[in-house]
């Protein structure tokens, strides 16, 4: 077996180790070989960017560390910055989370490519440097090169700016490239063309890939093997199949029974793990997940468990695991257990774990329904929107303003909601889902078409009417940290809607507290302040602060895409028992197509400020007929190595056009994978046609082209 190529021995990063500790890193080992694909996943905090941080030398000075990092045989650690720096960019390249703040501003993306270049090689020419730039955005996607190299990047989407970072990175073929959260930020279609790129750059490079990530389905479909993080240490490593399969660590065990996964059945409730990971202001003096873990028991208090491989297996050592093996992600169970090979974790019950005395299921199960309330729904429309249109001007010039156009975010869509029923509104970002919501919201009539809330057509609405509607429709927004004003404690931010509405302070606070006690939150908590909560916990509060009224609809904006996947699964079965309980109806606005097929009865699918498919969820998701929507379900990545090996990709060409363009025919053609597979006379027909929605096996498509699917299948079952 060939030498690594990194190797990570002991690794320790403590902040403020004279003043106030934080032991953010604490004795990790890893080690990535060349070629190799390594995906390294935990929650937030859990040490995985500081650790990556450190191999690349850009931690401050403030930060101790310790250990060793060996690169190619070169110890890393100790080294000054003069001497990293000929590394970085070379041999060693790194693709940040968030492209523009990593992308100099003032600068253009050919400028920043070109640096790179002539700053390793003082041999090349400024044309021959500014030729291979060039020839590296063509390589990672990004239309009309030679013209993009001279654009800035403000002038660049989400998704091209995380492309001009790849290109950066594999500028000077490096042997390593490190990704910190590449796809955070970024559409399901967009992360599907990124993580492609990341691939294609491994294979032309030859290099190794360390992928960090808290997205289980990411790491599932792209890593040769895994390392779990938490609270600072590694915790389980496994190749990828083993660890999805038999996973030992409970841990691990736990994110996986908390992803929202397209495979399993729909009707099936998360598994929320509760708690939320240990500040790291002390060294922990037993197993660290200890007090959020359903199998602890007193010895997992003793001392911290050692990173070892299970000893007891059904053949003995290097066996197979005992007892059958169980998908943790739909609960079937697998035709042949696992073998159990490069395989650790730091658990002192790894070994009932493997052997199957302590099964999975047993740690982690499943939370019970909870009654429907005994409310008679019927075929109530509780929201409606009928042709609705919404534009904004486009000026140009600051003393003497002119209309030069106007942005088109919502051009003309129609759906309904019924009472007690969750609608899905789906899409990239710049679709139009936003400006929709704000335009319900409002209360104050469409631009154009109309908008009716439990009957009433809202621009009929008086002032007055306005105001007493708001108590019937309510929103909870994406970033519960931003919605939260952190100068109030929690009471009063709650009980805000009732003090407009001049309620006594008395029942003010008896109102939050019952609201608190029915978000799964302690009345206790009312005194406190929004900084002194974890995400999951100021989301609740979110949805406290909007149930406060008694409202009939939520609008929910994003509502979990800002939280941990272990926090999301909490959040997801209190929306859905609300729902229950109270007989809410919620208009389910999100881009993560998982969580929205686990929640939503019926689904709307937005593109460019249109709907293009709309009608019951569990035919959109089983036979999407829309090949956008067929694009976007083929993009969301699933949880399970062998499903991910065994899907067809369709992957969409560029981004989102501006919605300022005026599109001839079918908006969606420009992108649409089908519409490059058709003859020219139905090429002709998507130019000339605007499709409006049509019936097609129970539910509404806006395509004319719906009888050649079959291409797309074809397509996709061939890039299997």
């Amino acid at each position: 077996m060939t030498d690594p190529l990194l190797s990570v021995s002991d690794l320790s990063v403590t902040f403020n180790p004279r003043s106030k500790p934080v032991y953010a890193v604490r004795g990790v080992d890893y080690q990535v070989r060349q070629g190799e694909f390594l995906g390294i996943v935990g929650e937030s905090g859990s040490g995985k960017s500081v650790s990556s941080m450190a191999v690349m030398g850009l931690l401050p000075s403030s930060a101790q560390v310790t250990g060793s990092i060996k690169y190619d045989g070169q110890e890393l650690v100790g080294m000054n910055d003069r001497e990293m720096s000929r590394l970085r960019g070379r041999d060693i390249a790194m693709v940040f989370q968030d492209p523009l703040s990593a992308l100099t501003p003032v600068y253009t993306i050919g400028q920043q490519i070109v640096e790179g270049l002539r700053l390793h090689d003082r041999s090349l020419t400024a044309q021959a440097a500014r030729s291979r730039a060039e020839e590296l955005l063509k390589v990672v996607g990004i239309p009309n090169a030679a013209r993009r190299l001279d654009a800035f990047p403000h002038e660049f989407s989400g998704g091209m700016r995380q492309r001009a970072m790849i290109a950066i990175a594999i500028a000077n073929d490096p042997k390593l490239i490190i990704a910190d959260e590449p796809t955070t930020a970024l559409d399901v279609t967009i992360q599907a063309q990124i993580l492609d790129v990341l691939q294609t750059a491994k294979e032309m490079t030859g290099a190794a890939v360390v992928l960090i990530t808290h997205d289980l389905g990411v790491v599932a479909g792209n890593v040769d093997r895994v390392a779990v993080m938490y609270a600072g240490r590694i915790v389980e490593t496994a190749p990828v199949r083993e660890l999805f399969r038999e996973p030992v660590m409970p841990y691990t065990i736990g994110l996986l029974r908390s992803m929202p996964n397209m495979t399993a059945p729909r009707t099936e409730r998360l598994v929320p793990l509760e708690g939320r990971p240990p500040l790291l202001t002390s060294r922990p003096t037993g197993c660290p997940f200890a007090d959020r873990c359903p199998a602890a028991i007193d010895a997992c208090r003793d001392g911290e468990p050692a990173l070892l491989a299970p000893s007891i297996t059904n053949a003995g050592v290097g066996g197979t695991a005992a007892g059958s093996a169980t998908d943790l992600a739909t609960g079937a169970s697998l035709a042949a257990p696992a073998v159990l090979v490069d395989h650790t974790a730091a658990c002192i019950r790894r070994d009932e774990i493997a052997a199957g005395t302590l099964e999975r299921s047993e740690i982690f199960p499943r939370p019970e329904d909870v009654p429907e309330a005994t409310v008679d729904h019927g075929n109530d429309v509780v929201l409606r929107l009928d042709d609705v249109v919404k534009t904004f001007p486009l000026t140009k010039g600051s003393v003497f303003r002119r209309r030069i156009g106007e942005v088109h975010a919502v051009d003309g869509i129609s759906f309904e909601l019924q009472r007690g029923k969750v609608l899905g509104l789906v899409g990239e970002s710049g679709c139009g889902k936003t400006t929709t919501i704000m335009e319900i919201l409002e209360l104050a009539g469409a631009q154009q078409g109309s908008i009716t809330v439990n009957g009433v057509d809202t621009g009929t609405l008086s002032k007055r009417d306005r105001l007493a509607m708001r108590s019937d429709i309510q929103v909870v927004f994406q970033d519960p940290m931003a919605s939260l004003d952190p100068r109030l404690d929690i009471g009063t931010v709650i009980g805000e809607p009732l003090t407009v509405q001049g309620v006594a302070k008395d029942e003010i606070r008896r109102r939050v507290q019952d609201s608190l006690a029915l978000v799964g939150l302690e009345p206790s908590y009312i005194d406190r302040y929004p900084h002194e909560f974890s995400g999951g916990q100021r989301q609740r509060i979110g949805i406290a602060r909007a149930l406060i009224v008694e409202p009939r609809i939520l609008v929910l904006d994003e509502p979990v895409s800002a939280l941990d996947v272990s926090v999301q699964a909490g959040v997801i079965n209190l929306l859905e028992d609300l729902k229950h309980r109270l007989g809410l109806s919620y208009l389910f606005v999100a881009h993560d197509l998982s969580v929205v097929r686990h929640i939503a009865d019926d689904v709307a699918v937005m593109y460019l400020g249109r709907i293009v498919e709309y009608g019951d969820g569990d035919k959109v998701f089983a036979d999407p007929q829309h090949p956008y929507t067929r694009a976007l379900l083929s993009a969301v990545p699933v949880p399970d190595p062998d499903a991910e090996a065994a899907r067809g990709r369709i992957l969409l060409d560029g981004d989102l056009p501006s919605p300022t363009e005026r599109i001839d025919g079918c908006r969606f053609r420009t992108r649409c994978p089908l519409y490059q597979l058709l003859d020219e006379g139905r090429q002709e027909q998507c130019r000339t046609i605007d499709p409006a929605l049509q019936d097609v096996h129970g539910r509404g498509v806006a395509c004319v082209q719906t009888d050649q699917n079959h291409l797309l299948t074809e397509r996709a079952t061939a890039s299997a």
